[in-house]
């Protein structure tokens, strides 16, 4: 393990928060719009689309600062973006979307490769895999190193959006399909906006490790702050089967997120991870591990190798 030793903060409020139908116009300006474009096949961040008027000079004059190859595409992803702000307004207007998170902050230390999470009512371990390749560094980074071997804290979120759902059916049986695609495309960005301003809030408010944080959007969308917030089935934290975990923790019913046998949460667009606040904390991708390392994994996670290659399949290194 890396020694990275450092002073962890007390949290301002450890335990539980639930915080159920958060306005929506503190999340909006959360969203990333390279992601929602992404999502659309429209590659790019398009700057300035937000400043863009209706008038048909403004968008010539402001579709003449693309090259002339990447004109359409920006007209494209202009009309979208005009029909997600729209969608946007009928969310807001008519409250047919409801953002609800949960989070909670607890007791934590490290042991070799495993989190250990005391919550003063159990003790939760969850075992965490180390990168396979090194970083720039040179070290091969693990979650646990991120914390302290001794008294430190963890975070555990969860945010979700509902309401996408039963709209998208709504504009499906209209014969709309474009705008209920839209919705849900519009819910997973909500969904991934409340977990960055409730990871804003936990650093200035709940946790409160860095409280004069300024509230930067754009920093905050380039992750250009103290501490990361891995979520469950991503590079460096791939076994989706730790959803059960925190979820056990935390139960995930009390904001109406429902996991299916596979660890997929309903609704859809839901996310939930871990916060660590070390100054040193970053995002990593595990990649592919042998089978030594699936067994050792396996022993930790108190299953069998066949059970947990099923939860890492992806993880998993091939012969072929």
């Amino acid at each position: 393990m890396k020694n990275m030793s450092y002073i962890p903060i007390k949290p301002n409020k450890k335990g539980f928060t639930e915080l159920m139908d958060i306005d929506l116009r503190n999340i909006v300006p959360f969203i990333n719009r390279k992601f929602f474009f992404r999502a659309w096949r429209l590659g790019g961040n398009y700057p300035g689309i937000a400043s863009v008027c209706d008038c048909g000079s403004c968008k010539t004059s402001w579709l003449m600062t693309f090259d002339k190859a990447e004109r359409d595409k920006a007209e494209e992803a202009l009309m979208l973006y005009r029909d997600a702000q729209a969608e946007l307004r009928t969310f807001l207007n008519e409250h047919c979307i409801t953002v609800n998170a949960v989070l909670a902050i607890y007791d934590a230390r490290s042991e070799n490769d495993d989190i250990i999470i005391d919550t003063g009512e159990r003790v939760v371990t969850i075992p965490t895999l180390r990168q396979q390749t090194p970083s720039l560094d040179g070290y091969c980074y693990a979650l646990s190193d991120f914390l302290s071997p001794t008294n430190d804290y963890i975070g555990i979120f969860a945010t979700t959006v509902h309401g996408a759902e039963k709209l998208a059916e709504i504009y499906e049986s209209e014969g709309n399909t474009y705008r209920a695609i839209l919705a849900k495309t519009l819910a997973d960005r909500l969904a991934e906006a409340s977990a960055e301003y409730l990871h804003y809030q936990v650093r200035t408010k709940y946790w409160g490790y860095v409280p004069d944080e300024a509230p930067d959007v754009s920093r905050i969308l380039k992750a250009r702050y103290q501490g990361i917030r891995p979520a469950v089935g991503y590079p460096s934290l791939p076994d989706q089967s730790v959803i059960f975990d925190l979820d056990a923790v935390v139960d995930f019913r009390k904001i109406g997120i429902r996991l299916t046998e596979n660890g997929a949460m309903y609704p859809n667009a839901s996310v939930c991870g871990l916060y660590f606040a070390h100054p040193a904390s970053k995002y990593f991708m595990v990649g592919k591990i042998d089978d030594e390392q699936l067994n050792n994994y396996a022993l930790r996670r108190h299953r069998t190798a066949e059970e947990m290659r099923k939860w890492l399949v992806g993880n998993i290194k091939s012969d072929f």
